[in-house]
């Protein structure tokens, strides 16, 4: 059993130790105290393991970018879960006439479409102006239907919707039908050409044929009489034998 001199000597040290750390503190100001108490924290707790399981946080942005749909089903409104809730407070509040297309990657054929917002519906984006997100031309604004194909749940889609666009986002817009347009009308020319030049090698082929079939008569035409005259000459011969044995 300890003494009481013991007891009394390390209440005493103990007390000395927290008034000389009091005295620490207060001599620090508020930068250099808190980075004190983090260093403290950090030696006596950082490096015990956590014992609790951290279970994966599902935020709002998580259920929408999993839930969304670009035209919903009957399907998606009748599911009761709350992320098909929240994504269709979200899809009511968007603006389906016109859309907004995202065209950096025009030509590689990958343009996305994406409904319009109240503040774009607002400052006249997508109907009164370009509707190109990149694009804020007022001028020779023209509708264009375009027939929307994507790939979406796990599925291939497609939708007809409206876009606004200017002349040079048109072309953007076109650029890959157009360049498929032209490397077909490309092959069907070089198709032609090749027909034609066969062809023409085989009228070539045909007229030479034909000249050597009309040189052949020519040279069997002019040695027939030779081979008369030949003949009579031999019948002359012997003719004279007979009369002069």
């Amino acid at each position: 059993m300890a003494s009481f001199g013991s007891l009394k000597s390390a209440i005493f040290q103990r007390e000395e130790r927290k008034q000389q750390y009091q005295a620490h503190i207060r001599g620090l100001n508020a930068y250099d105290r808190h980075n004190k108490f983090l260093k403290d924290y950090v030696a006596f707790y950082g490096k015990q393991g956590s014992t609790h399981e951290r279970l994966p946080v599902k935020t709002d942005q998580d259920a929408l970018r999993e839930g969304y749909r670009f035209i919903r089903s009957e399907e998606d409104d009748a599911d009761p879960s709350w992320e098909q809730r929240l994504v269709k407070r979200y899809y009511d509040k968007l603006f389906k006439e016109y859309c907004i297309a995202d065209m950096t990657k025009y030509k590689s054929g990958k343009i996305g479409l994406r409904w319009r917002t109240e503040k774009e519906v607002i400052s006249g984006k997508g109907q009164f102006i370009c509707g190109n997100k990149h694009c804020n031309e007022k001028d020779g604004l023209a509708s264009y239907e375009v027939n929307f194909s994507y790939f979406e749940a796990g599925e291939n889609k497609q939708a007809l919707v409206k876009l606004v666009a200017c002349d040079s986002c048109a072309e953007k817009l076109l650029y890959k039908k157009r360049k498929e347009e032209k490397s077909e009308a490309r092959e069907k020319g070089k198709y032609r050409r090749k027909r034609d030049r066969s062809s023409s090698d085989d009228s070539r082929g045909d007229d030479y044929d034909g000249s050597k079939e009309r040189i052949r008569r020519g040279k069997k035409a002019s040695s027939s009489p030779a081979d008369k005259k030949i003949d009579n000459e031999d019948n002359f011969d012997e003719f004279l034998e007979g009369m002069f044995p």
